[in-house]
Protein backbone atom coordinates (compact mmCIF):
# COMPACT_ATOMS: atom_id res chain seq x y z
CA UNK A 1 0.00 0.00 0.00
CA UNK A 2 1.12 3.53 -0.75
CA UNK A 3 0.68 6.79 1.12
CA UNK A 4 1.52 10.49 0.92
CA UNK A 5 2.48 12.68 3.88
CA UNK A 6 1.91 16.42 3.62
CA UNK A 7 5.08 17.91 5.15
CA UNK A 8 5.59 20.99 2.96
CA UNK A 9 3.72 23.57 5.06
CA UNK A 10 5.39 26.70 6.43
CA UNK A 11 4.21 25.98 9.97
CA UNK A 12 3.49 29.65 10.66
CA UNK A 13 1.27 28.82 13.64
CA UNK A 14 4.21 27.03 15.28
CA UNK A 15 6.58 30.01 15.16
CA UNK A 16 9.20 30.60 16.54
CA UNK A 17 9.96 26.84 16.41
CA UNK A 18 9.54 26.81 12.64
CA UNK A 19 11.94 29.74 12.17
CA UNK A 20 14.73 27.17 12.24
CA UNK A 21 13.08 23.85 11.34
CA UNK A 22 10.18 22.50 9.28
CA UNK A 23 6.93 21.71 11.06
CA UNK A 24 7.45 18.05 10.19
CA UNK A 25 10.49 17.87 12.47
CA UNK A 26 8.97 19.62 15.49
CA UNK A 27 9.34 17.06 18.30
CA UNK A 28 6.45 15.65 20.31
CA UNK A 29 7.36 13.33 23.18
CA UNK A 30 10.93 13.55 21.91
CA UNK A 31 10.06 12.32 18.41
CA UNK A 32 9.55 14.45 15.25
CA UNK A 33 5.96 14.65 13.98
CA UNK A 34 7.04 13.12 10.66
CA UNK A 35 8.48 10.08 12.42
CA UNK A 36 5.26 9.56 14.38
CA UNK A 37 3.27 9.50 11.12
CA UNK A 38 5.69 7.31 9.16
CA UNK A 39 5.99 4.74 11.96
CA UNK A 40 2.20 4.60 12.22
CA UNK A 41 1.87 4.13 8.45
CA UNK A 42 4.54 1.42 8.40
CA UNK A 43 2.85 -0.40 11.26
CA UNK A 44 -0.41 -0.41 9.30
CA UNK A 45 1.24 -2.07 6.31
CA UNK A 46 2.12 0.91 4.10
CA UNK A 47 5.39 0.19 2.32
CA UNK A 48 5.75 3.11 -0.12
CA UNK A 49 5.50 6.70 1.10
CA UNK A 50 5.86 10.03 -0.71
CA UNK A 51 6.66 13.07 1.46
CA UNK A 52 6.23 16.53 -0.04
CA UNK A 53 8.77 19.13 1.11
CA UNK A 54 9.17 22.92 0.87
CA UNK A 55 10.06 24.77 4.10
CA UNK A 56 13.59 23.69 5.19
CA UNK A 57 13.25 20.84 2.70
CA UNK A 58 16.88 19.70 3.06
CA UNK A 59 16.37 19.08 6.78
CA UNK A 60 13.61 16.60 5.98
CA UNK A 61 15.56 14.79 3.26
CA UNK A 62 18.60 14.55 5.55
CA UNK A 63 16.42 13.24 8.39
CA UNK A 64 15.00 10.50 6.18
CA UNK A 65 18.50 9.55 5.03
CA UNK A 66 19.70 9.35 8.64
CA UNK A 67 16.74 7.09 9.47
CA UNK A 68 17.45 4.97 6.37
CA UNK A 69 13.85 5.60 5.31
CA UNK A 70 12.66 3.56 8.28
CA UNK A 71 13.34 0.40 6.31
CA UNK A 72 10.69 1.07 3.66
CA UNK A 73 10.51 2.92 0.33
CA UNK A 74 10.26 6.68 0.96
CA UNK A 75 10.77 9.44 -1.60
CA UNK A 76 10.32 13.20 -1.50
CA UNK A 77 8.28 15.43 -3.79
CA UNK A 78 10.20 18.70 -4.00
CA UNK A 79 8.06 21.84 -3.83
CA UNK A 80 10.85 24.26 -2.93
CA UNK A 81 10.19 26.37 -6.04
CA UNK A 82 6.49 26.74 -5.29
CA UNK A 83 4.32 25.56 -2.42
CA UNK A 84 1.47 23.83 -4.23
CA UNK A 85 -1.13 23.50 -1.43
CA UNK A 86 -2.77 20.14 -0.81
CA UNK A 87 -4.42 19.58 -4.18
CA UNK A 88 -1.45 20.72 -6.23
CA UNK A 89 0.83 18.62 -4.04
CA UNK A 90 -1.16 15.46 -4.71
CA UNK A 91 -1.22 16.14 -8.45
CA UNK A 92 2.57 16.73 -8.54
CA UNK A 93 3.04 13.35 -6.84
CA UNK A 94 1.00 11.46 -9.44
CA UNK A 95 4.18 9.82 -10.81
CA UNK A 96 4.64 7.98 -7.52
CA UNK A 97 1.14 6.49 -7.59
CA UNK A 98 1.38 4.76 -10.96
CA UNK A 99 -0.22 1.46 -9.98
CA UNK A 100 -3.82 2.81 -10.14
CA UNK A 101 -4.38 1.74 -6.52
CA UNK A 102 -5.94 4.17 -4.01
CA UNK A 103 -3.43 5.77 -1.65
CA UNK A 104 -3.74 7.27 1.81
CA UNK A 105 -2.95 10.96 2.41
CA UNK A 106 -1.99 12.08 5.92
CA UNK A 107 -1.24 15.58 7.24
CA UNK A 108 2.04 15.53 9.17
CA UNK A 109 0.55 17.49 12.08
CA UNK A 110 -2.32 15.09 12.80
CA UNK A 111 -2.07 12.63 15.69
CA UNK A 112 -4.77 10.03 16.25
CA UNK A 113 -5.48 6.45 17.26
CA UNK A 114 -7.09 5.76 13.88
CA UNK A 115 -6.46 2.24 12.55
CA UNK A 116 -5.06 3.31 9.18
CA UNK A 117 -5.20 -0.19 7.69
CA UNK A 118 -8.84 -0.64 8.60
CA UNK A 119 -9.61 2.87 7.30
CA UNK A 120 -8.03 1.94 3.96
CA UNK A 121 -9.89 -1.37 3.74
CA UNK A 122 -13.17 0.38 4.51
CA UNK A 123 -12.54 2.72 1.60
CA UNK A 124 -12.06 -0.23 -0.75
CA UNK A 125 -15.33 -1.77 0.44
CA UNK A 126 -17.21 1.48 -0.30
CA UNK A 127 -16.02 1.60 -3.93
CA UNK A 128 -15.66 5.38 -3.62
CA UNK A 129 -13.37 7.76 -5.51
CA UNK A 130 -12.21 9.22 -2.19
CA UNK A 131 -12.91 8.71 1.51
CA UNK A 132 -12.43 11.49 4.07
CA UNK A 133 -11.89 10.99 7.78
CA UNK A 134 -14.52 13.11 9.55
CA UNK A 135 -15.88 13.47 13.05
CA UNK A 136 -18.56 15.18 15.09
CA UNK A 137 -16.46 17.89 16.72
CA UNK A 138 -16.95 21.62 17.04
CA UNK A 139 -15.30 23.80 14.42
CA UNK A 140 -16.19 26.80 12.25
CA UNK A 141 -16.09 24.95 8.93
CA UNK A 142 -17.97 21.76 8.16
CA UNK A 143 -18.26 19.33 5.29
CA UNK A 144 -21.89 18.54 4.46
CA UNK A 145 -23.02 14.95 3.83
CA UNK A 146 -26.28 13.32 2.83
CA UNK A 147 -27.85 10.37 4.67
CA UNK A 148 -25.48 7.95 2.90
CA UNK A 149 -22.41 10.00 3.93
CA UNK A 150 -21.81 11.25 0.39
CA UNK A 151 -20.15 14.66 0.26
CA UNK A 152 -22.50 17.37 -1.00
CA UNK A 153 -21.11 20.68 0.22
CA UNK A 154 -19.24 22.82 2.74
CA UNK A 155 -20.20 25.61 5.10
CA UNK A 156 -18.40 28.20 7.19
CA UNK A 157 -20.75 28.82 10.08
CA UNK A 158 -18.99 32.03 11.10
CA UNK A 159 -19.36 33.76 7.74
CA UNK A 160 -22.29 31.84 6.28
CA UNK A 161 -20.27 30.98 3.14
CA UNK A 162 -21.41 27.80 1.37
CA UNK A 163 -19.79 25.74 -1.40
CA UNK A 164 -21.36 22.96 -3.45
CA UNK A 165 -21.42 21.76 -7.06
CA UNK A 166 -25.20 21.46 -6.75
CA UNK A 167 -27.09 24.38 -8.28
CA UNK A 168 -29.34 26.13 -5.77
CA UNK A 169 -27.80 24.15 -2.91
CA UNK A 170 -29.49 24.52 0.49
CA UNK A 171 -27.14 23.58 3.36
CA UNK A 172 -29.97 22.80 5.76
CA UNK A 173 -30.78 19.15 6.30
CA UNK A 174 -27.26 17.87 5.68
CA UNK A 175 -25.03 16.27 8.30
CA UNK A 176 -22.22 18.61 9.37
CA UNK A 177 -18.90 16.87 10.03
CA UNK A 178 -15.36 18.14 10.56
CA UNK A 179 -12.51 16.99 8.32
CA UNK A 180 -9.72 15.11 10.11
CA UNK A 181 -6.72 15.62 7.82
CA UNK A 182 -6.59 11.99 6.62
CA UNK A 183 -8.14 10.73 3.38
CA UNK A 184 -7.92 8.10 0.65
CA UNK A 185 -7.48 9.26 -2.94
CA UNK A 186 -8.09 7.22 -6.08
CA UNK A 187 -5.74 7.87 -9.06
CA UNK A 188 -8.87 7.78 -11.23
CA UNK A 189 -9.40 11.35 -10.00
CA UNK A 190 -6.17 12.68 -11.55
CA UNK A 191 -7.74 13.40 -14.97
CA UNK A 192 -10.33 15.63 -13.27
CA UNK A 193 -7.47 17.78 -11.93
CA UNK A 194 -6.03 18.63 -15.34
CA UNK A 195 -7.77 21.99 -15.70
CA UNK A 196 -6.99 23.18 -12.18
CA UNK A 197 -4.33 25.86 -11.53
CA UNK A 198 -0.87 25.03 -10.22
CA UNK A 199 -1.88 25.59 -6.59
CA UNK A 200 -5.22 24.56 -5.10
CA UNK A 201 -6.69 22.99 -1.92
CA UNK A 202 -7.78 19.36 -2.15
CA UNK A 203 -11.05 20.06 -0.33
CA UNK A 204 -12.03 22.59 -3.01
CA UNK A 205 -11.33 19.91 -5.61
CA UNK A 206 -13.41 17.30 -3.79
CA UNK A 207 -16.29 19.75 -3.53
CA UNK A 208 -16.10 20.53 -7.25
CA UNK A 209 -16.46 16.87 -8.29
CA UNK A 210 -18.85 15.66 -5.58
CA UNK A 211 -21.72 15.65 -8.07
CA UNK A 212 -19.75 13.52 -10.55
CA UNK A 213 -18.02 10.91 -8.37
CA UNK A 214 -18.57 9.35 -4.97
CA UNK A 215 -16.72 11.18 -2.16
CA UNK A 216 -17.47 9.41 1.11
CA UNK A 217 -17.17 10.50 4.71
CA UNK A 218 -15.92 7.96 7.26
CA UNK A 219 -17.13 9.24 10.62
CA UNK A 220 -15.31 8.06 13.74
CA UNK A 221 -14.94 9.18 17.32
CA UNK A 222 -11.22 8.97 17.95
CA UNK A 223 -8.44 10.32 20.04
CA UNK A 224 -7.46 13.00 17.53
CA UNK A 225 -5.29 16.11 17.70
CA UNK A 226 -4.19 18.79 15.26
CA UNK A 227 -0.67 19.80 16.33
CA UNK A 228 -0.72 22.98 14.28
CA UNK A 229 -0.39 25.58 17.02
CA UNK A 230 2.03 26.19 19.88
CA UNK A 231 -0.69 25.71 22.49
CA UNK A 232 -1.37 22.22 21.10
CA UNK A 233 2.14 20.92 21.87
CA UNK A 234 1.36 20.31 25.55
CA UNK A 235 -1.80 18.46 24.50
CA UNK A 236 0.30 16.40 22.10
CA UNK A 237 2.64 15.39 24.93
CA UNK A 238 -0.37 14.27 26.96
CA UNK A 239 -1.68 12.37 23.92
CA UNK A 240 1.27 9.98 24.13
CA UNK A 241 1.33 9.78 27.90
CA UNK A 242 -2.27 8.55 27.83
Amino acid sequence: MKAMVFAAGMGTRLKPLTDSMPKALVPVAGVPLLEHVIVKLKGAGFTDILVNVHHFASQITEFLQQKESFGIHIECSNETDCLLETGGGIRKGAWFFDDNAPFLVHNVDILSDLDLGEFYRNHLAQNAAATLLVSKRETARYLLFDANRNLKGWINEQTGAVKSPIEGFDASGYERLAFGGVHIFSPALFPLMEQWPQRFPIIDFYLSVADKVCIKGDCRQLRWLDVGKLDSLDKAEQFFKQ
